[in-house]
């Protein structure tokens, strides 16, 4: 396998339900915090880790995605020469650097399956996977830089992990494992959120990933979970059976931009750093 990863799958099928009725119509992917939707967060940094392929996996009603990373003639042809123009140089440099493939999950099958539905675009290669709706802040070092880097030295699968508060752990995939490095994890065991008392520890998954091509095989064959649903963590633990993930507590912020709570926090905190006004 090569040492470099140029592919990132973007899973963006979900309903968002959370965020009713403002997705009724607008895909969760493209709620913006402050000028910039979700997804584009997301791409950049991507984009900042070398992962020029983006494959985005939509479902019915996402057209505004693909919408978002082509270019508008009309708008662009209106704003042209005007103080304006300025405003879309960071789409652009996105569709400039970065091909756009797109496939539709055709069921709401799970993580799992939104993931197995991205095999036709990444070439059997390694590939990076970001939930556009975990929205991470690290100007300096992005998140998918970090674990792109850790993939070079450690040539196997990698989920991002963080501390969360025992109370909270039902909401996540857990990890446990044997601490190799500072904040570098040899996992051993995955459980879908446990309950707080068979929890193995408070280290939680978050949507940033790098998965070996192998976890295609593992997806088809796995026994698909709660509601039909197949578990992207179920896969992952089959890896880690075979000593072949690693878990990184990553360094940056982490918003959960899928709750109201934490997209007002990634709000607040985007205005606090970038406005006009600091």
């Amino acid at each position: 396998m090569s040492n470099k990863i140029t592919k990132c799958v973007f899973p963006a099928a979900g309903y968002g339900t959370r965020f009713l009725p403002a997705t009724k119509a607008m895909p969760k992917e493209m709620l913006p915090v402050l000028d910039k939707p979700l997804v584009q967060y997301g791409v950049e940094e991507a984009l900042a880790a070398g992962m020029s392929t983006i494959a985005i996996i939509t479902g019915r009603g996402k057209r505004a995605i693909a919408d978002h990373f082509d270019i508008s003639y009309e708008l662009e042809h209106q704003i042209k020469g005007s103080s304006k123009e300025n405003l879309l140089h960071d789409i652009r440099n996105l569709i400039d650097q970065c091909t756009f493939l797109f496939t539709r999950q055709r069921e709401m099958r799970g993580l799992g399956d939104a993931i197995l539905c991205s095999e036709p675009l990444t070439n059997h290669e390694p590939f990076g996977v970001i939930l556009a709706d975990d929205l991470c802040s690290n100007e300096d070092d992005p998140v998918m830089c970090q674990m792109a880097r850790l993939y070079e030295e450690h040539q196997c699968s990698i989920v991002a992990v963080q501390e969360v508060p025992i109370e909270e752990i039902n909401k996540y995939g857990v990890i446990a494992g044997e601490e190799i490095e500072d904040g570098i994890y040899r996992v051993n065991d995955m459980v879908e959120k446990p309950s707080p008392d068979k929890a193995p520890s408070n280290l939680a998954i978050i949507g940033r990933y790098i998965l070996t091509p192998d976890i295609y095989d593992i997806l088809r064959n796995i026994d698909p979970g709660n509601n039909g649903e197949i578990q992207l963590t179920d896969a992952i633990l089959e890896q880690a059976k075979q000593g072949k993930v690693i878990g990184y507590r990553f360094k940056g912020k982490r918003f959960d931009c899928g709750s109201i709570n934490g997209f007002v926090e990634a709000v607040n905190h985007f205005f606090s750093k970038f406005s006009p006004d600091e």
